[in-house]
């Protein structure tokens, strides 16, 4: 365990006397998400790889709070001591991904629909601020509402208005009792199927389509486990292809994610889990979709123009993000309208007025 406070804080007070940027780092397998920042070329980092540690962890309470640079793989190794886990599945990348770029992406395996994303489960954080202050946001309970909630306005900000130092997270118990079952349909059949099935108590905690396979995990009581198998049909996956499975799916190692061809960029878009499925005749590329999320989240290539996916997604009620800086010169995210970047602008002077943290990386004028 390292304590590197004191040292972020110089660090930032020099780079704000000087005016210089810098580009938040940590296990370094995330930098290719959001904006490229031109810091990195310079060399100017702030790395918090060297910042770790559980601070503290309450199994009864289901509570953990480590700092921004502990690995992943020790928090998770940690939980799974005491059968608890990180609900949210955070995708890692690499071996080496840390807390802090979990909750600076809010990045969500599988099971995000159906148990939530990273901020639902983030439960307070440090953060070092542009003039080198240490602010501490929340706390270690659930029903923390004393001011407003930074903590969350920190989780997917990209860096971009502060260094998180410390992050205390709501953790679950694994459930007891998991299934995968293998369905063949097209992609239209399978959105439908997984609405009805969404609103039935069935105990659902994942769902992807990809190449005419439908693919959907049930995890909870063995005994409700054992009913929605009885309910549902299907092929059952063995345990270990189920787990490769979503392993594949939350950590982008799957085959899909590497398909891509020579001018095409990797697409997610979000949409209303009951759009219409999106076609060749929509956008190249996209008759080769994976859809996770109940149809929520679709990933496409595509060697369309950014101006024409996002167009596609807005005209179905989404969002698109080009999810890969390497793979495209375009704004990873889509400009908010105006009223909404003149807040994010105003937040950024307040947390960070001389504007040293990540510059652009998730919009190119914050």
């Amino acid at each position: 365990m390292t304590d590197l406070t004191t040292d972020f804080v110089t660090q930032i007070r020099d780079a704000a006397a000087a005016e210089k940027p810098r580009l938040i780092t940590g296990g370094g397998t995330k930098t290719w998400y959001g904006n490229a920042v031109s810091a990195l070329a310079e060399g100017q980092t702030l790395c918090t790889r060297g910042h770790t540690g559980i601070v503290d962890y309450d199994p009864a309470e289901l509570v953990l709070t480590a700092r921004t640079g502990t690995p992943l793989s020790t928090l998770e190794q940690t939980l799974a001591e005491r059968g608890q886990m990180l609900a949210f599945e955070p995708p890692r990348h690499g071996v080496g991904a840390t807390l802090g770029g979990a909750v600076a992406t809010a990045l969500s395996g599988p099971g995000r629909p159906f148990v939530g994303g990273v901020r639902d489960f983030v439960l307070g954080m440090h953060v070092i601020d542009g003039k080198g202050d240490v602010l501490k946001f929340g706390g270690q309970v659930m029903k923390n509402v004393a001011g407003y909630d930074v903590s969350r306005l920190m989780t997917g900000a990209l860096g971009v208005l502060g260094l998180m130092t410390q992050v205390s997270l709501k953790v679950l118990p694994v459930p007891p009792a998991s299934a995968t079952l293998r369905f063949e349909c097209d992609q239209a059949a399978a959105i439908q199927q997984i609405n009805t099935w969404s609103g039935r108590p069935l105990p659902l905690t994942a769902t992807a389509w990809a190449n005419g396979v439908l693919h959907v995990r049930l995890s909870g009581a063995r005994a409700a486990v054992d009913s929605a198998i009885s309910q549902l049909g299907g092929e059952r996956l063995s345990d270990t292809s189920a787990t490769d499975l979503w392993m594949g799916l939350r950590d982008q190692s799957a085959a899909f994610f590497k398909a891509g061809t020579m001018g095409s960029a990797l697409w997610r878009l979000s949409l209303p889990p009951t759009a219409r499925v999106i076609t060749g005749q929509d956008l190249p590329g996209a008759d080769n979709q994976l859809v996770e999320w109940g149809g929520a989240q679709r990933w496409l290539w595509s060697a369309a123009d950014a101006a024409t996916v996002r167009q596609v997604a807005r005209n179905l009620g989404g969002h698109a993000v080009c999810f890969d800086n390497r793979l495209a010169s375009v704004n990873a995210f889509e400009e908010p309208a105006p009223a909404l970047m003149a807040i994010h602008q105003r937040l950024k002077q307040q947390f960070d007025p001389r504007g040293i943290f990540n510059p652009g990386r998730l919009y190119r004028d914050l």
